[in-house]
């Protein structure tokens, strides 16, 4: 092992265990697994509405829109993921709205890289777009192909391409695709190498190197000549990291009112004689210094687990399973600061599949009071036009916390719960 690698080693433990580093802070926030099919679904959209022609000619109000709006909340790592996709009309890029051979072939890339499962079958789809020459239609791309392939494609920004620059002396470019795949080949190698310590998904060294190109830690030594000096860069980085308040770090307000109202849901599904499921990926989330999974089913049962989408509807925020039947009684969303689109997605897979709780009308989105007029905007839009469909709900926090204890006491089946939920859009 050389000096440098070592340096990195050390570099990249640190950096793990910093909690204001994108490691934690991203890579390792729940909500960032749990968007992954529903932007895959949306892409679907994109592809299948181009195929049909009624894509339209503008970004905004479009399906596009919404799966990268997506995507742009995906905390720091992706903000501005739109700005390449925004429409400018002085420079007209990116011509993939008023060029309708653009937009098919920016549609074929979407749908073939969707559709292939292999390296070779990535790299042939991308040369095609290359080859179109589309203005201002670059690797930031490759943002939505990370989330199809996110063991094969890197996430792509200035602060990561900055990164990988100082991480391995390259020079690479912004905006053009032989130079991202040339990074791509580079950073897949670097994971291989630090694979223990990183991840087969290529977001957690495209993390570190989007926290090395936005100086919150330093690039490590390529020779011995720099060693002190990196260990001094790195021990400072570190402090800093240490004397971060957590605000400065992250919104913990946020992921404490989250798992807060998740327990609500879970204490009242249980009153009102429910069996309760907790997403799998929040059951070992502590809340009041217990896990919000606590006296929660293990699985689901057997009809619900094969059902078409059970993969989405193990990360339903909160289930509420009839006490006799393998039959969802009630499905609740809380989307307490970011985007509704990933839980309108899992209510879909829900309603498709062989299970339908809107027999019982229960289908839910929780959120702060404050959210519905954002929330009434977003469902109108035409992206969710086939929402309209599953009779979603509105619950706002307040009326939850003013009433659950009276429903849990006096309350019987979802009869309360109608009570005070608006109906949506």
């Amino acid at each position: 092992m050389t000096d440098g690698d070592t340096a990195t080693r050390d570099l990249i433990r640190r950096w793990k265990d910093d909690p204001s580093a994108a490691y934690q802070t991203w890579f390792l926030w729940s909500e960032r697994v749990k968007n992954f099919r529903s932007i895959r679904r949306g892409l679907q959209v994109v592809v299948a509405e181009i195929a049909g022609g009624t894509f339209g000619n503008a970004y905004r109000g479009s399906s596009l829109e919404t799966v990268v709006h997506s995507i742009a909340e995906q905390r720091q790592i992706f903000r501005g993921a739109d700005h390449a996709f925004l429409w400018k009309p002085k420079l007209r890029i990116p011509d993939i709205y008023e060029s309708p051979a653009n937009q098919r072939a920016f549609g074929q890339l979407i749908d073939g890289c969707t559709c292939c499962s292999t390296e070779g079958e990535i790299i042939r789809h991308i040369n095609v777009i290359d080859r179109c020459a589309i203005k201002g239609l670059g690797p930031a791309v490759a943002n939505l192909l990370y989330f199809l392939h996110p063991t094969l494609v890197p996430p792509f920004n200035t602060r990561i391409v900055e990164g990988y620059n100082r991480l391995t002396g390259a020079k690479v470019k912004l905006g053009s695709w032989p130079q991202f795949l040339a990074m791509r080949a580079g950073i897949i190698d670097i994971n291989h190498r630090f694979r223990d310590l990183l991840s087969n998904d290529l977001g957690a060294i495209g993390a570190l190197l989007f926290d090395i190109g936005s100086d919150r830690y330093p690039a490590p030594p390529r020779d011995n000549a720099d060693a002190a000096a990196f260990a001094d860069r790195l021990r400072a980085a570190r402090d800093a990291a240490a004397a971060l308040t957590p605000a400065e770090i992250r919104s913990e307000k946020d992921e404490a009112s989250h798992s807060e109202v998740q327990s609500w849901l879970r204490d009242l599904g249980h009153a009102l004689g429910y069996r309760v499921w907790i997403a799998a990926n929040d059951r070992g989330r502590l809340h009041a210094g217990e896990p919000l999974g606590r006296g929660c089913l293990d699985a689901l049962p057997g009809p619900l687990a094969t059902a078409p989408g059970a993969e989405a509807v193990r990360l339903i925020d909160v289930l509420w399973l009839s006490p006799d039947a393998d039959r969802v009684a009630a499905a609740f969303e809380v989307e307490h600061s970011t985007s509704i689109y990933s839980g309108v997605c899992r209510m879909l897979d829900l309603a498709l599949g062989h299970a339908d709780p809107q027999a019982e009308g229960g289908l839910f989105l929780v959120a702060p009071d404050a959210r519905e007029a954002e929330v009434r905007a977003q469902l109108a839009r035409p992206a969710f036009a086939r929402i309209a469909d599953l009779k979603i709900g509105w619950l706002p926090y307040g009326e939850l916390a003013r009433h659950r204890d009276a429903i849990a006491r006096f309350g019987e089946g979802l009869k309360a719960i109608r009570a005070i939920t608006r109906p949506l859009p």
